[in-house]
């Protein structure tokens, strides 16, 4: 009898863990079979709040503060209870991975996000420094067995309850990475033939976002569509994603590629939020553009994250930098007639 108790005992609390965090995958997706994917993330806290942190560009073994990065992200994480991480790409440097036996996958990602807080699902888009290596190497089921809390595809949604997240591989929109690559080699394994790729995406996403009925509907990519940073707007999104943005009510655009931290209202009469989290690991200081002061919010050319938490009818975002210190807060609210 005792032993068939410590079975029982046993068997309910992996029940219990199972349901502290669930990820349904749907389709079961492979590196080779990534069309539309779907995910459903069941948060593990009381229905109607949700909370994340977001980083970019970090993937450098621990160099350039890519760990005191991680070590506040660790604190900040447990202080919000967060569900999930999304990551904004360029994961690791310089080149991608080379293959799924690349050690920079341990050393740039397991060995450095070690807070209990950020043992949690990671939500990944892939970034240009990640198209120089080998792209299935990242998207592979493989790496998942090696950590479990990676899940990376190249464009996906994820109902997260109360938020919808679309996520959108927009390194193949970028016009010079194709005609002008100088000295870099990108793997367009998967992409090729560009135009049919560049189609569908767009097609799914405009699908998506119309269907969906979330209370926030959030696009994470790498590139920017407005900043004031290095690479300032890329005009490929600007001209063939923006307007689907705009035309679907969605709240925030999520992104990395310049390194630094910033808030950019949008110009038009959308209400899109533009938020950059690019400081994940090296930062270039004092490389800002003229923007119009009316929409840019914030910027800071340093390294730091951003968390976000979400509520039916409002929404926080804080901007962190290096030492964990607030240097940024907006706040969004919704009309609780209109959801």
């Amino acid at each position: 009898m005792d032993c068939d108790r410590m079975v029982l005992n046993v068997i309910m609390i992996m029940m219990v863990m199972c349901c502290l965090w669930t990820v349904v995958i749907s389709p079961c997706a492979s590196a080779d079979d990534d069309d539309h994917v779907r995910l459903q993330h069941s948060l593990r806290k009381h229905a109607g709040s949700l909370s994340f942190l977001v980083v970019g560009d970090w993937g450098r073994r621990g160099n350039y503060n890519q760990s005191q990065v991680a070590l506040q992200m660790g604190r900040i994480g447990e202080k919000l209870d967060i569900d999930f991480i999304v990551s904004t790409g360029d994961n690791f440097y310089d080149k991608g991975l080379t293959s799924v036996d690349d050690s920079a996958f341990e050393e740039s990602f397991t060995k450095i996000y070690t807070a209990k807080s950020l043992q949690k699902q990671w939500y990944t888009v892939l970034g240009n420094h990640d198209y120089r290596g080998n792209v299935e190497a990242q998207l592979s089921q493989i790496l998942r067995k090696m950590d479990e809390r990676w899940l990376c595809f190249r464009s996906f949604l994820l109902n997260a309850e109360i938020a919808e997240f679309f996520f959108v591989d927009t390194t193949p929109f970028v016009d010079n990475y194709f005609t002008d690559p100088k000295d870099q080699t990108y793997d367009w394994s998967g992409v090729l033939p560009r135009k049919n790729y560049l189609k569908k995406a767009l097609q799914d996403l405009e699908s998506a976002l119309r269907e969906s009925s979330a209370k926030w509907k959030i696009v994470v990519g790498h590139h920017t569509i407005r900043s004031a940073g290095q690479h300032g707007d890329t005009q490929e999104l600007v001209n063939q994603l923006l307007p689907i943005l705009e035309a679907n009510s969605v709240d925030f655009y999520m992104n990395g590629h310049d390194h630094c931290l910033q808030h950019i209202s949008s110009v038009s009469s959308s209400n899109i939020q533009f938020l950059t989290s690019g400081g994940g690991s090296k930062a270039w200081r004092g490389d800002i553009t003229e923007l119009d002061e009316d929409n840019l919010r914030f910027y800071y050319d340093g390294q730091g994250f951003m968390s976000v938490e979400l509520e039916p009818t409002n929404a926080r975002i804080l901007f962190y930098d290096v030492f964990g210190e607030i240097l940024h807060t907006w706040r969004a609210f919704k009309d609780i007639s209109t959801i």
